[in-house]
């Protein structure tokens, strides 16, 4: 609520250990910024918000406060700017292409970013139906170019790819 009347981003992490509410919950050390696009209480104290994740962050150091909400000290981590999907990748591309037309723009937002490396990773490991550790350790990863190397031979070998 405060990050919706204040307009500033929250932090999205998948938890190693404990609950999301309640407090105790140990995060991942890399998450997501989420900025808040719309939000609204139909009922009374329960708000909805839709949000869009941005930057990836790593956590420096983390407390957890009276009111049992995880603050954390982070680093943005920075991408390189635009790097092309190289031509060998370039076979995940009509995948994303169908999967993103039928999931539409209010799933997959526009402007499409398909000559971006980095894009293309962060899309396909979004949609992917793997555990959540698996798509953690794909979004932790530095280089755009063997996140998409992994993906390509993940879904070649569930024969998803022509």
């Amino acid at each position: 609520a405060a990050c919706l009347k204040e307009q500033r981003p929250f932090g999205v992490c998948l938890i190693v250990t404990g609950k999301e509410a309640g407090g105790g919950a140990e995060p991942h050390a890399v998450g997501t910024l989420a900025e808040i696009s719309g939000g609204e209480m139909e009922q009374l104290g329960i708000l909805q918000v839709t949000v869009r994740g941005e930057l990836r962050f790593r956590i420096l150091e983390k407390t957890l406060g009276a009111d049992n909400l995880l603050r954390a000290t982070v680093e943005i981590i920075n991408d390189d700017g635009p790097l092309p999907v190289p031509l060998e990748r370039q076979r995940l591309l009509p995948l994303l292409r169908r999967i993103a037309g039928d999931m539409g723009p209010s799933r997959i937002p526009e402007p499409h970013h398909y000559d971006d490396a980095e894009w293309v990773g962060f899309r396909i490991t979004e949609i992917l139906p793997v555990q959540n550790l698996a798509k953690q350790k794909l979004l932790e990863l530095d280089d755009p170019i063997s996140r998409l190397e992994i993906l390509e031979k993940l879904l070649d070998q569930r024969k998803l790819l022509g």
